[in-house]
This record gives C-alpha cells, sequence and structure tokens, in this order.
C-alpha cells in the first residue's frame, strides 16, 4: 500500500533533484550523472515506458524512454533539439501543492501545482499529474508525469 506520506517525499526528493541538477550545469558530467541519477531512482523506466509529458515540449511532446526524459531534462539529444535543459534554469526551490491524491493497493496518483522558483525568486507555476507505482523492491517510483502551464 502506498501512503501519503511517500508521494510527498517522493516530490520533495525529486523537486531537490531538480535544483541539484541546474546547479551542476556548469559541469557536464555532474549533471548529467544526477540527471541519470534522478531517471533510475524516481522513475520506472526499468520496467519498461513511462508516460511522460513534460511542460515545454511541443514537437515531440510525448517522452515514454529514459533518453528522452533525460533531453527533456538536460538537452543534448538531436533527436529532440527542442530541449533546452528545463532543469538547467537553474532553479532555487521547487514545491508541490496537492490538489488530491488517490491511491488504490500498490498504484496511487497525486495531482496539483508545483512552483519553480528561479534565481531572481520569481515563481512559475506548473500544472501536473504524476502517477506511482511500487517496483519489486517496495520502492515508489513514477510511471506517469505529466504537466503543463496553467490556461491562460
Amino acid at each position: 500500500m502506498i501512503t501519503d506520506l511517500e508521494i510527498e517525499k517522493v516530490q520533495s526528493i525529486w523537486g531537490d533533484k531538480i535544483v541539484r541538477i541546474g546547479q551542476s550545469k556548469n559541469n557536464k558530467s555532474m549533471c548529467e550523472a544526477e540527471t541519470i541519477q534522478l531517471l533510475n531512482e524516481l522513475y520506472n523506466f526499468e520496467n519498461g515506458d513511462v508516460l511522460f509529458k513534460p511542460t515545454k515540449a511541443s514537437k515531440k511532446q510525448f517522452r515514454p524512454d529514459f533518453e528522452s526524459a533525460k533531453s527533456y531534462f538536460i538537452g543534448g539529444n538531436q533527436d529532440f533539439i527542442e530541449d533546452k535543459g528545463f532543469a538547467l534554469n537553474p532553479w532555487l526551490s521547487v514545491r508541490f501543492e496537492n490538489s488530491g491524491i488517490i491511491i488504490h493497493d500498490s498504484q496511487a496518483l497525486a495531482m496539483g501545482n508545483y512552483f519553480f522558483k528561479d534565481i531572481e525568486g520569481k515563481e512559475t507555476k506548473v500544472e501536473y499529474t504524476f502517477g506511482y507505482i511500487k517496483d519489486n523492491k517496495g520502492n515508489l517510483k513514477i510511471n506517469l508525469h505529466h504537466s503543463s502551464l496553467p490556461y491562460k
């Protein structure tokens, strides 16, 4: 069974890792290592595709595999030329505000807003829906990631 606290912990770790990726942007190997760690630790790619629709992707907006997700976070993949590296902004902090969480045995959904604070202190609000599943070791992993900017 998944708990709200487990989801909130993974969300906090996710935000911290996004901040660390941006902090390491001037060291390419460290930046790539941080991104690989984020994807391996928090996403369920080891069991196949993840339903991943990131915020700032429009030409190839769905990123179901490891390499396409990695490109979204740090860029550098010629198959995804629109990617500038979302996590490279850099962000000072990321905070989640869950609107709701639905838990069903070993799967869960969370939806709400997350806020990305940039180096000037400005927050960007982004809407998200994340799906979570427990892997065979009992670790909570993301198997659905959809985010978008609010409708204007």
